[in-house]
């Protein structure tokens, strides 16, 4: 069973930088999808970025495109989410899900880590 335990939120001002990190344990990245979703206060769970385990091929949503970056660390198990240019609509409680299918629907992912909280002040 895979398990997954993020980290690397915090409180940054817009412009700021922020590595958000998911470690996985239960199974190496092999045919694994994982992915990042973004929950703000009040609001639906939002996909932003995702990557599969074969081959690296990587996926971001629009509105993160050019300031968000996916990469792994096979050796660690662990997958980052560099973000950049960070804005205050990037506030929100990010999650690492993991499933078998390349999907932007939270739907399809069947294991969540607790998530870790981005606040972005103006």
């Amino acid at each position: 069973q895979v398990q997954l335990v993020e980290s690397g939120g915090g409180l940054v001002q817009a412009g700021g930088s922020l590595t958000l990190s998911c470690a996985f344990t239960g199974q190496t990245f092999g045919t694994l999808v994982l992915a990042w979703f973004r929950q703000p206060p009040g609001k639906e769970r939002d996909f932003v970025a995702l990557m599969r385990g074969l081959g690296g091929t990587t996926y971001y949503a629009e509105s993160v495109k050019g300031r968000f970056t996916l990469s792994r660390d096979s050796t660690k198990n662990t997958l980052y989410l560099q973000m950049n240019s960070l804005e205050p609509e990037d506030t929100a409680r990010y999650y690492c899900a993991a499933g078998q299918i390349q999907s932007f629907s939270s739907s399809s992912y069947n294991v969540w880590g607790q998530g870790t909280q981005v606040t972005v002040t103006s």
